[in-house]
Order: structure tokens, then sequence, then C-alpha cells
């Protein structure tokens, strides 16, 4: 554990420098385009990757949007056209990286907006914001100022340039002329690989002087792949000029008509107005943090927890069927496919602090069942089987090369426990009759099935690969024994209160799944297991998200021995977030804390703090992480229980580095809680 502490201690050096911590901005001006890892602002629809370009922006996704191409032929996240892209001119000169000076980047969680500003030799200074738009999904804005140092001629263009993917690209640029505005649009519509889709953007700029005296737009056209549209203007000495950029992007497979809803989404944000636009997108990220965490006495923690918990607000929205990815919104990580990340460490932290919006991740796996019960019939099983990788259809979407499709079953548990889960919290009986119910039947139904019944107290489940990856095809893994016990007693619980008639074979199965155990009294892993590392945490899931271990000194022995079981590169960081989740829980404040530490400080990368999979690896955003984390805050520092009965609280301990820890908006009644 040394090494660990140490590299801990010497990140946190690097990181913080000399700086005081803002809990609310991220800042930097080291800006090396060699060791940079973007970092998103998000709506929960269309996501925003920063560049250390200026003007430029990494990558544009949407929630939703995948075709077959690329890696595992599967389904895949599709890049956007990269309607924020910009070119600016002082002079007649390009403005870039190498000539500009004092370069910084500014994500303000808060109100979720991403700046960046600095000078331009002697001429200028300059800075632009953009936002995801909270309150209009599938809209963005840039919002430019340039200050003149002396007189000089100011050139903008917004670029339209299609991703490589996309084929059969079409440009268009229209003028809309009023008596009391002119909107100038920069459209571009293309196909997917396949053909299935059409993806659709279009731009507009804001400008602020009156009707009639707004700069000249002109269109141009390069290639099938790239128009822009731009503008100049004459600045004075002293004078500060301030424009905008709003743009849309969508495609068929959230709207019929992508290409004139885009534009008319378009006009919509330029007749709003820039004030209007950023004032509503403010509100609502107000209305978001009135569910927050606080934590009084360390102000990195703080910091970071806010960064946490901004990225899960930021990859998810009320009133969708859409349901995150473990890289979210930042970027092609994972293909953008559904997995257990989901349900099982990411949901548990929304569900608590925003049911509205954890609605939508349920809703994803409800429309989708007919595509599981499918799944289950083509294995021979009944019920409904969710498939490992998800993406828009429900299909299995997982590579064939990887085991983790035919085999790692336990995702169909966690789907059912989340369903029940939302119940718990939202005591929503009308939700759970119509929607939660058939979940938890049908998934109830496949474990019912997938057990080999052996005699009593040997109903086992065979040839699985386990929630630690490492162990693929084992019999009796704990965590998915656990897991389908957990759904059957849940199914059977849901029907008493809708006054249903529950299969009665559900509890004699749960009554008979195994949980083995080792010569020292150690849960097994799994039938096969003689200590050898994991890859993440598994058996230590049976105390927490399931009861099915309670006991102090079990839930401390499984413990004492896993921790030391998984190495210190190449393991995810929800692992050491279940560690600190049940340290916490148990009293021990100061090894929760150690665990806390681990499982995010060695896998940030620069220079805004992103957190990648692995510590040392290179693949942020991991927002799964980010969920397991702010878990072992909620459910462990914390306390916060959920039970058949709502959100309770249970006996915790903090960290002697915290004064105070304070949990607002808990539930649909937006409870408070606190831990001193």
């Amino acid at each position: 554990m040394r090494t660990t502490i140490f590299s801990i201690a010497l990140l946190g050096t690097v990181f913080a420098g000399a700086q005081s911590v803002d809990p609310w901005k991220i800042s930097t001006s080291a800006i090396d385009p060699n060791n940079y890892y973007g970092i998103t602002v998000a709506n929960g629809m269309i996501g925003i990757v920063s560049s250390p370009e200026p003007f430029k922006v990494k990558d544009v996704v949407l929630a939703g949007a995948y075709d077959l191409y690329g890696r595992g032929r599967v389904s895949n996240f599709l890049r956007s056209f990269n309607l924020l892209n910009m070119q600016l001119d002082i002079d007649g000169r390009r403005v870039a990286a190498a000539n500009t000076s004092g370069m910084k980047q500014e994500l303000d969680m808060r109100h979720a907006s991403f700046t960046t500003s600095f000078s331009y030799g002697d001429k200028a200074t300059i800075s632009y914001t953009y936002y995801s738009l909270r309150q209009l999904p599938f809209t963005v804005l840039m919002d430019v100022t340039v200050t003149a140092k002396k007189d000089l001629t100011l050139g903008s263009a917004s670029v339209m340039e299609a991703p490589d993917a996309l084929k059969e690209v079409q440009n268009y640029y229209n003028e809309i002329d009023r008596p009391h505005v002119v909107i100038s649009l920069l459209t571009s519509s293309a196909k997917s690989p396949t053909g299935k889709l059409t993806m659709c953007a279009s731009n507009t700029f804001l400008f602020s002087e009156p009707h009639g005296q707004e700069p000249r737009v002109i269109h141009e056209m390069w290639d099938n792949n790239m128009h822009l549209m731009k503008f100049s203007r004459k600045l004075k000495a002293g004078e500060t000029y301030r424009y905008s950029i709003a743009g849309t992007s969508i495609t068929s497979a959230h709207h019929e008509d992508p290409l004139n809803e885009a534009e008319r989404m378009t006009i919509f944000a330029k007749l709003e107005g820039r004030e209007r636009l950023i004032d509503f997108h403010n509100k609502a990220w107000d209305k978001l943090w009135e569910s927050d965490i606080k934590i009084e006495g360390d102000d990195q923690s703080q910091q970071d927890v806010h960064s946490m918990l901004y990225h899960l607000y930021s990859f998810v929205r009320e009133g969708t069927d859409l349901s995150p990815s473990p890289m979210g919104l930042s970027g092609l990580g994972y293909n953008g496919h559904v997995f257990w990340d989901t349900e099982l460490w990411m949901y548990p932290s929304i569900l608590v602090l925003h049911p509205e919006m954890a609605r939508s991740l349920v809703e994803y796996r409800y429309q989708r069942l007919p595509a599981a019960r499918k799944n289950a019939f083509n294995h021979g099983y009944k019920g409904a089987m969710f498939p490992w990788e998800s993406a828009a259809s429900g299909v299995e979407e997982t590579p064939v090369w990887a085991l983790s499709g035919p085999f790692e079953h336990h995702i169909t548990a966690c789907v059912g426990i989340a369903a029940w889960n939302y119940y718990c919290v939202t005591q929503d009986k009308e939700w759970l009759r119509e929607k939660g119910w058939p979940v938890l039947k049908e998934t109830a139904d496949f474990w019912a099935s997938r057990v080999e019944r052996n005699g009593p107290g040997k109903y086992e489940i065979k040839n699985v690969v386990a929630a630690d990856e490492w162990a693929e095809n084992v019999d009796n893994n704990a965590w998915t024994n656990a897991a389908a016990k957990a759904v059957l007693q849940n199914a059977t619980e849901a029907a008493r209160l809708l006054g249903l008639n529950a299969d009665p074979d559900w509890m004699n199965v749960a009554a008979n799944i195994p949980i083995k155990k080792m010569e020292n009294g150690v849960t097994r892993e799994h039938d096969a297991y003689k200590g050898e590392g994991i890859k993440q945490a598994d058996v230590n899931l049976l105390a927490y998200p399931l009861k099915e271990v309670s006991d102090p000194a079990q839930i401390r022995k499984d413990l004492e021995y896993y921790e030391t079981r998984v190495p210190n590169e190449g393991t995810p960081a929800m692992t050491q977030a279940i560690f600190t989740l049940l340290y916490a829980r148990l009293g021990d404040g100061d090894k929760a804390y150690h665990f806390f530490k681990d499982a995010y400080v060695p896998n940030l990368n620069p220079p805004l703090r992103v957190i990648a999979e692995t510590k040392g690896g290179t693949n942020p955003y991991f927002a799964t992480g980010a969920g397991g984390i702010v878990q072992s805050v909620l459910m462990g520092f914390g306390g916060l229980e959920i039970t058949p009965r709502g959100i309770v609280q249970v006996k915790s301990a903090l960290p002697r580095q915290w004064k105070s820890l304070t949990i607002t908006g808990v539930g649909p009644e937006k409870k408070m809680f606190s831990v001193k």
C-alpha cells in the first residue's frame, strides 16, 4: 500500500500546485497539446469535448445515435458534425495556439460552461465560452468576446465539417430575411455508414448590433465535407466586441425530419437570443444542483466530488429512454454501449438525488424488454435476458470475441434490481404495476430457468463470467448467485404489493441458490477460486448494494481478504469505491478515506482532472468510476440506504479530514441528510 499512498500524494501535488481549490471551477493554464485530455460539456443529449487548440472542439457526440461500423462488427456511437469549430483572423492572420499566450481554460461546473481565454500578441485579448444548453436537448452555444488593444480587423468563420465515417454529405446555406432579423443558416446533412440514419446539423451567428447594422455574412463551399460562413468587422483600440454561434445537431433516431428540425431549432435559438439562452440554461443547472454533496474541510475532495456529480448530471437527462455508456458523452469509448455500469454504478446516485432523471435509465430497459425476451429464447431460457452490451435496439452488441456477451448474465440481475430500487425510492405503485413489474417478472422467470437444480441448497448457476471479469466460465459466482436471489425476492415482494400472484417457485429457487465459503470463512468468489488476483469487486458487493451479507464481522473478513487481491494497476475505480463505502459503514473513516482517494487520484489525467478507467489509464471520462465513487460518498460516508420504505440513513463514519458532510435534495421529497 505504500506505493499507492505515495502516488496519491505526488499526484495531488502535481495537479493542485500552489493554487487554492475552487469547489465549482476547474482551471488550468498548463495546456500541453501532447498531454491533454479533454473535458466534456453536455446536457444529457449532446456532448462537446474540449481541445487545446483555440476555437476547436475535439468531439461532438449525440446520445442514442448508433450505426454499424468500426470496431467489433457491432453498433458504434456516431460522431456528429463539429458545429462549433471556428476560425478567427486578426488583421488577416489566423489565430492558433502557436501565436497566442497566456491561455487559460476553465470548467464552471455550477453552470456547465467551458471558457478558454488568451492574448493574441499586442493586438487583442480573446475569450470564448461554450454551452450544451440544458433546456434545449439538441442545441449548443458558443459565446465569443474580443477586446482590441490596437485598431484591428477581425474576421471570423464558422466551419461545418463532416466526420470521416459519414457519407453522402449535403451542404446548404440559406438566408432568411425578415423586417426585424436576418438569419444566416449554415447546414449539413449526411448518412450514417450503413445509411440507416440521417444526421443533420445547422448553426447561425448571433450578433450584438441592432438589426440592419449586423456584419454581412458570406458563405464559402470548400469541398463536399466542409463549408463555412464568415464575416469581418473593424475594431477600435479599447473596443470590446461580442458575438455568438448557436447550433443544433439531431438525427433520424431522434426526429423523423432531422434536416428541417435542425434548422428550426437553430432559428428558435437565434430568436430566443443569447441572454435568454444562457439564463434558461443557468436556471436549469441551478435546479439540478439543489441536489448536491457538500464536504466541509477538504476543498480538493469537494471539487473532485462536484466534478463526478457534474459528469453524471451531464450524461443523463429527464424524459428520455436513453441510458449512459461507461464514458457517457465524452467520446466514442466502449462504442457508446450500455452495460451494468449504468444500473450498478451510475444509476444509484442519480436515483437518490434525481429520481426523475433516473427514470430515463429504467425506461431504457423497459422499452427494450421485447429484445431481452428474444435473447432469453435464443439461449434456451425463459423470461428476459438482457444483453451485456446494449445500444439502440436492445439486442446483444458485444463483439463476438468477448465472452462477456454470451456469459456475463449478472446484467439481467442488475436490471431487475434497478427496477425494484426505482420503486423503493419513489414509492410509485402505478409505475411499478405498468413498467417495474414486467421487468421484475421477466428477470425472475429468467433466473428460475437459468439455475440448474441439483438438490436442496444446490440450485446452481454454472458457466458465467463473474463481476470480476478475469473469472470466465466459472460456476456459482458469488455476485451472480446473490444478485439472482435478490431479483427473485424483489419480484415476489412486488407481486405482494400489487396484489398479484407471484410464482411460488421464485422463492423456492432463491432459498436454494448457494453462496459458498472457503475454509478460512471468507466468501468464495466462485467454485474454482483459489486466492488469485481479481479485476474488480465481486464478493464485497454482497454487503452492498445487496444485503446478502449483513454481519459486520463477515463484511470485514471479506474486505480484508479481497482488498489484498486487487493489483495496483489495470483495475477500475469502482472496486476501491466499494471498499470505501463498506469501511465507512464499519466505522473506519481513515481506511475508507484511503480507498476513496485510491479510487480516483491515480486515474486523473491533465490538465482538468478527468478520470480514466484505470490507474495510469488514458481513456477518460470514466463515468462508471465516478458513479461508484459518488455512491461511496452518498451511501458510505453519508450512510444513505435504499429500502422498501424509501431512503433511510444508517450509521457511518467520516474521514478525520472532513468536518462534515451534507447531502441536499435527496429523493422525491428533496430531503437533507448530514454527518458530522
